[in-house]
């Protein structure tokens, strides 16, 4: 599902495959495996480090598994597994906020919906421009936005009219699009020089030599916001809003 390596300071953890990259309970649980495996190293040494978060493949990550929710099994209902992968994404979501290190995105193809908020939950986020989109595909595919996406957009797109579009017009933004709007930190042309620069980011931020868990404390107080809403499931109303909708796809 995903390798974690250690090249000198830099932790580089790889979703691996030519899949999407669906955010379903496997993938989540085995990228949470990894953030506490670069916890639990950083603990014994406190070094400065930085980790960089990349993707084999078309897809950087499609989003939730709509597939493994929309299920017959009465067992476990699709309800149920839209509020499961709501939960676990929260809580990696939450296990990235409180890393005691930079985190750069190295967005080597689409990211959507979730996926698109997986890559924004890092400090950086760097994007090739030859393959890829950044998209919230919920409006067009009938979701409403959970609550906690729309506060954690809100966080991290500073412009109104980009957040408008990213939300109210679906818009798949380039790489290039993305960082005149300010939503990328840069755009490259592509996955190897998406990969170089990060690398260099990486480098040239670990150089910084900072406290590790002061950085995280400033993190975390600067997206306190985000923490508070992620505390909150989505009701069962709008688990079953969504399943309805899936069964309408």
């Amino acid at each position: 599902m995903c390798t974690l390596e250690k090249r000198g300071s830099l932790f580089i953890l790889t979703l691996m495959g030519n899949d999407e990259h669906r955010l379903n309970p496997t993938l989540i649980d085995a990228i949470k495996a990894a953030l506490h495996q670069i916890r639990s190293d950083f603990s014994t040494t406190t070094t400065p480090s930085a980790l960089i978060t990349t993707a084999h493949g078309k897809f950087f990550s499609n989003g939730y598994d709509l597939a493994w929710a929309k299920t017959s099994d009465p067992a476990s209902p699709t309800t149920d597994r839209l509020l499961l992968m709501s939960s676990k994404f929260r809580s990696l979501i939450n296990d990235f906020i409180s890393l005691p290190m930079p985190t750069i995105a190295a967005v080597s193809g689409h990211a959507s919906a979730a996926g698109f908020i997986l890559a924004l939950c890092h400090d950086y986020v760097l994007m090739r421009k030859d393959r890829g989109f950044l998209y919230m595909s919920e409006l067009d595919i009938g979701f409403k936005l959970p609550d906690w996406f729309m506060t954690f957009l809100r966080c991290k797109i500073g412009s109104p009219m980009a957040w408008r579009d990213v939300v109210l017009r679906a818009t798949k933004l380039t790489a290039e699009m993305a960082a005149e709007k300010g939503i990328i930190d840069s755009a490259h042309a592509s996955v190897e020089e998406t990969i170089k620069a990060a690398l260099r980011l990486g480098e040239e931020l670990v150089g910084r030599k900072w406290d590790g868990h002061v950085y995280a404390q400033n993190r975390k107080i600067m997206l306190a916001d985000v923490l508070a809403a992620t505390g909150f499931d989505e009701t069962v109303e709008d688990a079953s809003h969504v399943s309805k909708a899936l069964s309408r796809l």
